[in-house]
């Protein structure tokens, strides 16, 4: 398992990766979705959206956390709408210009 990670799920073609979702945890109320990514042979097929709902299925498992976030690009929205996520603002601070 990764440092701060409370969970990840992979997903296989045999024993080819083709898919990952790595879920972080901040020690409190608070989880991350992060890392969610699908082999572009696999894509469309459902594989992303089985990893993303077995992230959130064993992030509600662990008792504490209250919320599960997730940021993406603008075209990946509806993918993640209809994974049960409602899009809020967020801010961001670039560190180093």
């Amino acid at each position: 398992m990764l440092p701060r990670s409370l969970t990840w799920v992979t997903a296989h073609d045999g024993a080819r990766l083709v898919g990952f979702v790595n879920i972080a945890w901040d020690g409190g109320a608070h989880a991350f979705l992060l890392d969610t990514t699908v082999h572009p042979d696999w894509q469309r097929r459902g594989v992303g959206t089985q990893l993303v709902q077995a992230g959130i299925r064993a992030t509600r498992e662990h008792a504490g956390v209250e919320w599960l976030h997730v940021d993406f690009e603008t075209h990946l929205t509806a993918f993640y709408a209809a994974c049960g996520f409602t899009p809020t603002a967020a801010g961001l601070l670039r560190l180093h210009p």
